[in-house]
């Protein structure tokens, strides 16, 4: 390829909720497009917010170096959606403007966007406006259509199963019921592989609507056959009644005044989301960065770096934007959970 088809300037954000592995996507863009390509990259603070108000810096190795095993990200991020509607405001189209603006005043040939699912949106009705855009898919809920991993989670999921181990312990001393709220609003991915690699006995995830007479049952048969505790995993996104504000306190609730069990709930929160990344999510992280490094090179624009049957592959923004991949009743690690005798509350 000859070196006039390579851009030589591209701008990096970091968009969304924070989580493990953010900074070496970061670095595995950066250095693969400096070292390897010799372009000029542009670190955007605060994600879409710091195109809009022009706050950018030029990222250098130096800024590169030591970020692998930190947690965040060097860039900032914001929950910034300048595509959303305000009907306060007469011209909506103000802050793409301003985006589009920006990205030519900076002279930028590509725009690398890492993000979850409204980032991936973000990213595609830029493209639309005509922006060269590659995104890296991010979030600990692992639910960005067309990968079949994200990273982020593998961290999250370690966290999340740490926690649930602890609980094993003190529920067993106690004879108690713990229950554990877990991540995942829609998508019920940490929910499932940290309730499965911690052993939990229920198992309550958004996609499979639960009975609570089911579980209720399941738990007091485990009582009368004489296992003193069980540990109870559930998504924070699980139906319960409206008022209500978090399904961990309210299970927990419910479970002991049904079944007479004492009852303790865990919710684990934002510390899911925060740390160093895990060893695999490194690894996820830097092969994305690196593969939109060199989608740049060959202006592949348009789509997103993909985690696909082991291989790094790559996705058409227009295939994933405003999509969700959730859990499907049989996916293959509900099978399992079921046939070893964990509950889903159905």
């Amino acid at each position: 390829m000859s070196k006039n088809t390579v851009p030589k300037r591209i701008g990096i954000l970091t968009a969304g909720g924070d989580c493990p592995g953010i900074n070496a996507a970061i670095r595995g863009v950066g250095k693969t497009a400096i070292v390897k390509y010799g372009m000029t990259v542009i670190g955007i603070s605060d994600g879409f917010s710091g195109l809009i108000t022009k706050d950018c810096f030029e990222l250098t190795e130096s800024h590169l170096s030591g970020i692998l095993t930190l947690g965040g990200t060097i860039l900032g991020t914001s929950r910034e959606k300048p595509f959303k509607s305000d009907s306060k405001k007469k011209n909506d189209n103000a802050k793409p403007l301003l985006i589009k603006e920006h990205y030519e005043q900076l002279g930028l040939d590509c725009l690398v966007c890492i993000g979850g699912n409204g980032t991936m949106k973000t990213a595609h009705m830029l493209s639309l406006e005509g922006l060269n855009v590659v995104g890296i898919p991010k979030t600990i809920d692992n639910d960005v259509w067309g990968t079949d991993m994200t990273f982020g989670f593998d961290s999250a999921v370690n966290i999340a199963t740490e926690a649930i181990d602890r609980l094993h312990s003190t529920a067993n001393s106690h004879k108690r019921i713990m229950v554990i709220e877990i991540m995942g609003h829609n998508a019920g991915w940490l929910a499932l592989y940290s309730g499965m690699a911690g052993g939990g006995d229920v198992i309550l995830i958004p996609e499979i609507p639960h009975d609570e007479d089911v579980i209720m049952n399941y738990l007091k048969k485990r009582a009368n056959d004489n296992k003193p505790y069980s540990i109870v995993v559930t998504a924070e996104g699980i139906k319960i009644p409206e008022g209500e504000t978090s399904a961990g306190r309210y299970l927990a609730r419910k479970i002991e005044e049904v079944t007479g069990l004492e009852t303790r709930e865990t919710v684990l929160g934002y510390v899911q989301r925060g740390g160093s990344p895990s060893p695999m999510d490194r690894v996820l992280a830097s092969r994305f960065g690196a593969a939109a490094a060199n989608l740049i090179a060959e202006n592949d624009f348009g789509k997103i770096v993909a985690h696909r049957k082991g291989e790094i592959s790559s996705v058409k923004l227009a295939e994933v934007a405003g999509k969700t991949k959730l859990v499907e009743h049989d996916d293959p690690m509900v099978k399992q959970a079921r046939e070893m005798g964990t509950s889903f509350g159905v």
